[in-house]
């Protein structure tokens, strides 16, 4: 897997690496829901887009993956496939297309509860790197 977990006191922290920011992009958020549950049980059934701008790359990250928080509490949605377009311009634009399905007890076992990404310790390098951290 191009992610890895790490400790961080009461948090969970994520570190992902992939080819470019739209590939870690993707890493990092099957990351993110492999941490919530077994990412592997998770089917594309459900399609979703998702639709970012901000000024700055870490603070796009933060929305993208915040948007998956709210999704999850909402919704009871998890994903497991990723396609991410990264624009750069005055702003950062992101789409992404996500797939995925219902939370279903039954099905996908619970793992850590992420209440919000922080922005403690983020780092994003352009070339494919990103580190994160949860609070759970």
């Amino acid at each position: 897997m191009p992610y890895e977990q790490f400790e961080h006191t009461a948090d969970i922290g994520l570190e992902a690496w992939g080819d470019g920011l739209e590939d870690v992009f993707c890493e990092i958020a099957k990351g993110m829901f492999d941490v919530i549950t077994d990412i592997d049980k998770v089917e594309g059934r459900k399609e979703h887009v998702i639709t970012v701008k901000s000024d700055s790359i870490e603070t796009l990250l933060v929305d993208f993956l915040s948007e998956f928080v709210f999704l999850f509490e909402v919704e009871d949605m998890l994903f497991s496939e990723f396609d991410v377009s990264i624009q750069e311009g005055d702003e950062f634009v992101l789409k992404a297309v996500c797939r995925g399905e219902k939370l279903d007890l039954d099905k996908h076992p619970l793992g850590n509860a992420i209440k919000a990404v922080s922005y403690h310790e983020i780092m994003v390098d352009p070339e494919g790197r990103v580190k994160v951290i949860f609070d759970v």
